[in-house]
């Protein structure tokens, strides 16, 4: 086995965190997790401490917009500090959750550790809505993928976060500079920003998120559920998701050529069920 660290950076965001740590910390182990607080006053995550790495930051000034850049900056340098400890490094925002193909059988830790990875690799990107008449609001009780089964295939999380060297991550860690994708063909990274409507009102409720210039980030994420209540057929996952992540592999935008692409398509599929218990 290689030594995998995964590490974030988040800010009062513990519902996410709390899930997040879960689903790493039985796939790496908890003493790998970095957890970066983007300010001093930042909540601690529900019995984080002691069990993975928190480490409170003074907060990146400036709206989500501003701080951004700043922000992967920071967490760029703090993988490349890791990277001289461990061999591998996943960084990603606490809403989003590497995940290898189920029939596999392997633990993500596992099946990095088999794999040959040059600078970095990526999974197919899915970004999970509530498809609104159908399935309702999210039990908090119960897992992500119980509960939501419709996903854009958007090439905007397919994501590089993970690497084998020191690397600058673009915003959002969604691209490299400099270096181009490797998608693999067993992984796929979800995205939950927009997993539930109520989830995101009650949000936009929020003093500090507002401060921070958060309320037209996540008045844009809506996108996502409005996507996929609306489109009457979504396509089989099970057929779709192989051609999504061949042209993602092979097809660029000229304007940028290492980031993937889907030709403008929003195409929203259901999610293959033998996920459903993954997350």
């Amino acid at each position: 086995m290689k030594k995998i660290a995964v590490i974030t950076m988040a800010r009062n965001d513990n519902f996410f965190l709390e899930r997040w740590i879960k689903y790493y910390g039985e796939q790496i182990g908890y003493e790998h997790i970095y957890i970066y607080l983007d300010g001093l006053d930042s909540d601690v995550p529900k019995d984080a401490s002691g069990k993975v790495h928190i480490i409170p930051c003074p907060k990146i000034p400036g709206p989500i917009g501003q701080a951004e850049p700043g922000r992967l900056v920071f967490l760029s340098d703090r993988a490349a500090e890791h990277l001289k400890e461990y061999d591998i490094v996943i960084g990603c925002d606490a809403d989003e959750y590497l995940v290898v193909e189920p029939n596999l059988n392997k633990k993500l830790g596992e099946y990095l550790s088999e794999i040959k990875i040059g600078t970095t690799v990526s999974g197919l990107g899915l970004d999970v809505g509530q498809r609104l008449g159908e399935e309702p609001e999210f039990d908090y009780s119960g897992g992500f993928l119980e509960q939501r089964h419709y996903a854009v295939v958007e090439p905007d999380y397919t994501k590089p976060v993970v690497i084998t060297k020191p690397v600058r991550w673009g915003v959002g860690f969604h691209r490299i500079k400099g270096v181009n994708y490797h998608i693999d063909s067993n992984l796929y990274l979800f995205h939950f920003g927009c997993f539930d409507l109520k989830f995101l009102e009650n949000k936009l409720k929020s003093r500090d998120l507002q401060n921070m210039g958060w309320e037209k980030h996540l008045k844009f994420r809506r996108h996502t559920i409005d996507r996929v209540s609306e489109v009457k057929e979504p396509k089989n996952g099970e057929k779709f998701l192989p051609f999504a992540r061949w042209i993602q592999r092979f097809f660029r935008a000229p304007y940028h050529w290492n980031r993937p692409a889907m030709f403008g398509q929003e195409v929203v599929v259901r999610i293959p069920e033998r996920f459903e218990n993954s997350i």
